[in-house]
């Protein structure tokens, strides 16, 4: 099989681009990366022409190995798993445990994502007044963050690292552009993702890249 190529969007902006991205370097699954910068004619709709050559959801990541093209980020990270067992806990329930939540952070989160979009190098002085949809999402990333790390003792969600972190390591962004007040544990535990070595690659990148979306720094300025 040739050389696995993940097409990603902007790294500043593609929170479903990171996931993936993160899973692949840490379970050492040799890989090329092709940036489409996201912006411009189709944008929000599917319809970027460039993404929709690469990805038949007309959406980015999207894992080309060979001729057959994996266009699902959570899908990209199963995948992973497969070449690299250990990005899922060894214990079976714990494994189950972990890709429920995984599986709740790929289908809900819904208000977070609608009001803090993902941008890492943007920071608020303070947090604005959310609607009550998402505090009750805040609510719900609390008590699951300390439901997990109380039962497996940190500092990752299940112990180690697995494809679970990858999933949330987005949403310690949000909570950090966005200035949320975050309880203790959780710092903590953004703490821990902000100082993994590929987190950090990708961070730099992101604060490095030349392109900017007009609808998305827009947001709360």
């Amino acid at each position: 099989m040739t050389r696995p190529v993940l097409y990603i969007g902007n790294k500043n902006y593609s929170s479903w681009s990171m996931r993936p991205w993160l899973a692949l370097k840490w379970g050492a699954v040799a890989f090329d990366e092709k940036i489409i910068p996201l912006g411009g004619e189709g944008y929000g709709q599917s319809q970027i022409r460039e993404v929709r050559e690469v990805s038949p959801s007309g959406r980015v990541p999207a894992l080309h190995l060979g001729d057959l093209v994996i266009y699902e980020s959570l899908a990209i990270c199963e995948w992973a798993a497969e070449q690299a067992p250990a990005l899922w806990p060894r214990d079976a329930l714990a494994r189950a445990d972990a890709r429920a939540a995984s599986s709740e952070m790929h289908a809900g989160f819904a208000a977070m994502r609608r009001d803090m979009s993902c941008n890492i190098r943007r920071r608020l002085a303070a947090a604005p007044d959310w609607p009550a949809d998402t505090q009750a999402d805040l609510s719900q990333l609390f008590a699951l963050w300390a439901r997990v790390l109380e039962r497996y003792g940190g500092p990752f969600l299940f112990g180690q690292r697995s494809i679970a972190d990858a999933m949330f390591a987005p949403m310690c962004t949000r909570l950090r552009t966005y200035a949320v007040p975050t309880p203790e544990f959780a710092r903590t535990y953004c703490a821990t993702i902000f100082a993994d070595a590929a987190f950090q690659e990708w961070e730099r990148a992101g604060e490095a890249e030349p392109w900017t979306i007009e609808q998305s720094e827009a947001l709360y300025r």
